[in-house]
């Protein structure tokens, strides 16, 4: 593994038991339906989809989409992250299945699954144009990816706890975890790009029949300022066809 993915990997085997419950919260909260109309709006038609979820962390996604009746699959690079997804999945008894895996390099055959969707990934990937390609080959022809993400490495997490709620998760952190995060992220190629620009060129230039940006996601999900769940930045949604 290159050692810029052992520092991914550490850094969220450190955040994972928080990560775990927060996720817990989140499922048992007012943020299951939010995200759960999000996903709706950008699937495919068909009643049982294979669903690929990209950087899974605890199975927010793969459980929401799974109580569904769909066929997850969640992979993650960080081994912590997916023992706590399988852990969340029981206890909801929920159906899905997870595996460590590099999301750069998703271990399926050809054209596996119907959808591929991920939240809050592509920013921390080393090579991500190399992962969108990769995600492009695991997925049928016709096939969708949704992405949500935001322009993480813009934001500077020591410096914006002042204005984030009491509650908010990177409260919780300590300054060695957020200093920890800044430094990778300082590290990656992506979060020098303009983004979504950079991702819709990537996409096209892979050749992808249609890439859709949606610029408002984070005004509907994240309403509340006085809430754990609360992000600042401005997600956006990415509803790819391939």
């Amino acid at each position: 593994m290159e050692e810029i993915k052992k520092e991914i990997s550490s850094y969220w085997t450190g955040r994972s038991e928080d990560f775990a419950r927060l996720r817990e919260e989140e499922l048992n909260s007012e943020m299951a339906e939010l995200w759960l109309r999000e996903l709706k709006k950008g699937l495919p038609e068909g009643e049982t989809l294979r669903i690929l979820d990209v950087g899974t962390g605890c199975g927010f996604f793969s459980v929401l989409l799974a109580k569904l009746g769909h066929q997850v699959t969640g992979i993650d690079l960080t081994p912590a992250m997916i023992e706590k997804a399988k852990m969340i999945a029981d206890e909801r008894d929920v159906q899905a299945d997870f595996e460590v895996m590099d999301a750069e390099h998703p271990d399926f055959p050809d054209g596996t699954f119907d959808v591929i969707v991920s939240r809050n990934l592509t920013w921390t990937l080393p090579h991500p144009a190399e992962a969108y390609g990769e995600w492009l080959r695991v997925l049928k022809d016709g096939g969708v990816i949704l992405n949500f993400d935001a322009d993480y490495g813009k934001e500077d997490l020591l410096g914006e706890l002042e204005r984030l709620p009491e509650e908010h998760a990177h409260n919780h952190m300590s300054c060695g975890q957020l200093e920890e995060c800044d430094k990778i992220k300082k590290q990656l190629m992506i979060n020098g790009m303009s983004r979504p620009s950079w991702d819709v060129e990537i996409l096209k230039h892979l050749g992808c029949a249609e890439v859709t940006v949606d610029p408002d996601v984070y005004q509907r999900i994240y309403r509340e300022e006085n809430s754990p769940f609360y992000n600042p930045m401005p997600v956006f949604g990415l509803r790819v066809i391939k």
